[in-house]
């Protein structure tokens, strides 16, 4: 034979051996390793994790939390151009190869053999990724990757390529907690898929490689360049033509991470709502697709934050100019996409003050700014008015808001905050709920979390008290000074009145509409303060929170605006102590109920079989679950106070009110020590709600803003839009006041129509006998001890 032909000959059976040897080893292998892979019906069963989402009443969004983001998407309604862009980008021959690319593994093995041995190229297919994705580790050994390529040949063999590839392409990490293309595209742009150009397809085909590194959000540059590459390996393939390339190459990347998009600004809630799901499933309830229903009311949450944040924009406007926010240099200004990248960078404010750079400088005209997203804008003399003559140079970074008739004006993030909270006195279902003016700019919630000083506020529970002890409502106390010793500082307490005068006889009505300091601790004295702080339970408080002493009338102690309106809604409920609460449902998915309320807000017909009453549902601030109402005040008791809070709107403090033309509406103002916190709590027999103005750390808001003037106009403003075209409600009188006539002296008439006489509607235990004198004149024996010498309202 001829030597050459031995040779080849040998050559040729070396090879068969060693291609025969190969198989039986790797025969063997999988054979060794088959018992352990899943079986490709297992991949279909996978379950996509579903996130945790939380609902207001009428089932719109407020609220998505997952550990991974996903949404997942049919393979009919993923675009062509999209399927493409990842194909060339991952796996050029995808649907010709049997799940294992050959010439991708060798490619992968002779860059290990040039490299010395490091593993630079991967070779994986995209069915070899999806098996690692859901049954594998990343790990990067041999043992993993034979793994990989056995299970891959088994998917292919049992699965159809369009079902492999949907799998993927709702499975694949692309950065920022997002899992799958849905999922990023409206991480990264805000947009679903079908709504996405040829650029940004290539960047988010760019994403599988290395997500953290060519993440367009915190690496543009990387991102352009392997976006780039995209590109490329797209035209090349002849998913575009030149035309389409070379447009896409010539966008800038442009991106910026974007949250779930709710649908109701009510983060606060929905934070709450996702603490008290955790502490009951922990992270598995980022995985179930909880779904939380809520009590709040959409049309009231956003009355909530549109008043909220107005209130806090008229109040900083009163105080002032504090400059620009910024100012960006030079070399950004003259570029339009610079800025407009600068300006998102920069962010909207509480969705209402958008950023904007000055392009000339100001004078007495109108200011030319560019708002980047939302265009070129003028800014009238009128509308910065209240800034002053600030002179504004180019570059120097503003804030706008939308304001009347299409104009804009001059803004700037507010330093003060506040809060509105509204329940439903009938249940203490908690509708509305603004924690303060931007959620993402401090997560703080004052409304469950900001111990503050009520002021005036609390003179409301003290005046009650003293009612049921038998003091009525135009019964008198004296308004006169008063000296106090104070031991423990060695020195005089002498309250005043907010007004600095003196009003001598006044009725206790008088005394709570004009918010009388002086007549209201005479009230306390008389009663006790021992008594009235053990009674403040009634109204669900922390007594340990209130000081036991004579400025406890003037609300001295610490609660939290939640805390203060469940108190008045006891006024408003008719005697009732309700549990604040805001969950009401909890389904999974499938429409299992996990959880309902025991009331039939949870559920449209009455509840016959409430589920899971005992579960802990615990949030910060205490217990948010609902639990059935306690009578804590007589009935009559709770009238009365309503209807002395009439007064208040009427005739005292609260009058701005009357500009919303009801008469159901009852409150009371509260102002602290040094002006440092503004109130007002107020209600009808449908609704009970309370703002507050102040700042985070505790500093003056500034000489005469009262909680008439700084918080009553928020309350005002929330209450006209949620009551406007409602019929009134007023607080129903019930059955234990009786009418009766009353003599100027104060004596029971003999006769309803006895001359001088005043019918009033009294409790029994206020009517005194014929002929005698009305309890609640003012000349009881209580403390006087333990007093603050700071006080003056």
């Amino acid at each position: 034979m001829n030597p050459v032909l031995k040779i080849i000959t040998a050559l040729l059976a070396l090879i068969l051996a060693a291609g025969i040897g190969l198989s039986i080893a790797l025969a063997a292998l999988y054979v060794h390793y088959a018992p352990t892979l899943p079986e490709a019906d297992a991949v279909r069963d996978v379950r996509l994790q579903t996130p945790l989402q939380v609902r207001s009443v009428d089932g719109r969004l407020m609220g998505e939390f997952a550990e991974e983001r996903r949404i997942p998407v049919p393979i009919d309604a993923i675009p062509q151009q999209v399927r493409e862009a990842f194909i060339a980008a991952e796996d050029e021959r995808f649907y010709d190869h049997p799940g294992v690319d050959v010439m991708g593994l060798a490619r992968a093995a002779l860059n290990v053999v040039s490299t010395g041995g490091e593993r630079s190229q991967g070779g994986s297919t995209i069915t070899m990724q999806l098996a690692r994705n859901i049954f594998l580790t990343r790990e990067r050994t041999y043992e993993r990757k034979l793994r990989e390529i056995f299970l891959a040949i088994r998917l292919e063999q049992e699965m159809t390529k369009d079902e492999i590839l949907e799998l993927y392409l709702n499975k694949i990490y692309l950065g920022q907690r997002a899992y799958g293309i849905e999922a990023a595209s409206r991480v990264y742009f805000g947009r679903s898929l079908d709504e996405l150009e040829l650029d940004e397809i290539a960047t988010l085909a760019a994403l599988p490689k290395a997500p953290s590194t060519t993440n367009p959000v915190t690496s543009p540059e990387r991102a352009e360049i392997r976006r780039n590459y995209v590109l490329r390996r797209m035209l090349e393939t002849g998913a575009i033509d030149e035309q389409a390339f070379e447009e896409a190459l010539a966008r800038p990347v442009l991106s910026e991470r974007h949250t779930a998009a709710t649908e109701i600004d009510a983060h606060w809630v929905a934070e709450m709502a996702r603490q008290m799901v955790v502490n009951l499933w922990g992270d598995e309830a980022y995985r179930r697709g909880l779904q939380v229903h809520t009590t709040i009311d959409s049309r009231q949450q956003e009355a909530a934050n549109q008043a909220l944040r107005e209130g806090l924009l008229e109040y900083d406007e009163r105080h002032g100019f504090r400059g620009p926010e910024m100012r960006i240099p030079s070399t950004t200004l003259e570029d339009a996409d610079a800025r407009e990248r600068a300006l998102k960078a920069i962010g909207v404010h509480g969705r209402l003050l958008f950023p904007a750079v000055v392009l000339e400088p100001s004078g007495e005209g109108v200011l030319q700014v560019d708002g980047g997203p939302i265009g070129e804008l003028e800014i009238r003399p009128e509308d910065r008015e209240w800034a002053g003559s600030p002179d504004f140079a180019p570059g120097d970074v503003i804030r706008v808001r939308p304001y009347v008739d299409g104009r804009w004006r001059l803004a700037q993030k507010p330093e003060v905050t506040g809060a509105v909270i509204a329940q439903s006195p009938e249940d203490g279902a908690i509708l509305a709920l603004a924690g303060g003016f931007d959620f993402f700019e401090n997560r703080y919630d004052r409304t469950t979390q900001a111990q503050r000083q009520a002021g005036s506020a609390f003179k409301p529970l003290v005046y009650s008290l003293a009612l049921r002890q038998g003091h009525r409502p135009d019964g008198t106390v004296i308004d006169a000074p008063m000296v106090f010793d104070d031991p423990a500082l060695g020195a005089e307490w002498r309250p005043q009145n907010y007004t600095r005068r003196f009003h001598g006889e006044t009725t206790l009505r008088e005394a709570l509409a004009n918010s009388r300091n002086l007549a209201s601790i005479r009230l306390l004295n008389t009663l006790g303060t021992r008594n009235v702080h053990q009674e403040l339970a009634r109204f669900g408080l922390d007594q340990e929170a209130q000081p036991d002493n004579l400025s406890m009338v003037l609300g001295t102690g610490t609660l939290t605006p939640l805390q203060l309106n469940n108190a008045y809604g006891v006024f408003a409920s008719g005697g009732r102590l309700n549990s604040p609460w805001i969950i009401s449902r909890i389904e999974t998915v499938e429409g299992e109920v996990l959880y309902e309320a025991a009331t039939e807000r949870a559920c449209p017909a009455p509840c016959e079989n409430p589920k899971g009453q005992d579960l802990p549902l615990v949030a910060s601030g205490g217990a948010l679950q609902y639990t059935d109402p306690v009578p804590v005040l007589e009935p009559g008791v709770a009238w009365q106070m309503s209807d002395m809070l009439r007064s208040v709107i009427t005739s005292g403090t609260g009058r701005r009110a009357m500009e919303l033309g009801r008469s159901d509406l009852a409150g009371k103002t509260g102002t602290t020590n040094s002006y440092r916190d503004a109130w007002f709590a107020g209600f009808n027999a449908e609704l009970v709600a309370t703002a507050w103005i102040g700042f985070d750390d505790n500093r003056e808001l500034g000489r005469r803003e009262s909680g008439g003037r700084a918080a009553l106009p928020i309350w005002t403003r929330f209450m006209g839009s949620v009551l406007a075209d409602q019929p009134e409600r007023p607080v129903e009188r019930p059955d234990d006041v009786v009418r009766t006539a009353i003599l100027p002296s104060g004596q029971r008439a003999s006769s309803d129509d006895a001359p001088g006489a005043r019918n009033q509607w009294l409790l029994p235990n206020q009517i005194p006998e014929r002929g005698h004198a009305m309890p609640g004149r003012g000349s009881g024996n209580g403390s006087e001890t333990g007093q603050d010498p700071e006080l003056v309202f």
